[in-house]
């Protein structure tokens, strides 16, 4: 706060540099790799419906991914993670789901490890548009070691 005289001008702000645009995405992580990713077009939401067309494009990356039906899959209590619908989507996918704990983000092990992870990277970066942040953001999931994704499992755990 500052006091001016009812006279004195008001101050200019300027914007110098326009704000940044968020790209959205949907990720499933296992212990060697990215499993599924999809990134969101510009004003969409995510809701139940989006969600599972993402769990039938996720049950078609098990398919060509991995043979087992051993996978469990954690993912947030957020609303459309949570409905009827998408609870019918994800007994048809066979895989066991691990309950996620009430408003519990400590336990999100993209939120703790993995986004931590790829947000220190992508803060040194400069992007004209989506396009070179998706294409970024794919180039660093494909270039971490199936180690690395072991660790943000192993840390789950401990958590």
């Amino acid at each position: 706060m500052e006091h001016r005289h009812k006279t004195s001008p008001s101050r200019k702000k300027f914007k110098v540099v326009a704000s940044a645009r968020k790209v959205l995405f949907t990720f499933f992580w296992d212990m060697e790799r990215v499993v599924h990713m999809e990134f969101l077009d510009q004003g969409q939401t995510v809701n139940y419906e989006r969600y599972i067309s993402t769990l039938r494009s996720l049950k078609l990356s098990f398919g060509r991914l991995r043979s087992d039906k051993d996978s469990i899959l954690q993912h947030d209590n957020a609303r459309p993670h949570t409905s009827r619908q998408t609870q019918d989507a994800l007994r048809k996918l066979e895989r066991t789901t691990l309950p996620h704990p009430a408003y519990s983000l400590g336990l999100a092990p993209s939120d703790y490890y993995l986004f931590r992870q790829l947000k220190k990277y992508l803060k040194v970066h400069h992007y004209d548009n989506d396009e070179e942040v998706i294409a970024d953001v794919r180039r660093w999931c494909s270039g971490r070691s199936s180690e690395f994704f072991a660790d943000g499992v192993r840390q789950l755990v401990k958590r």
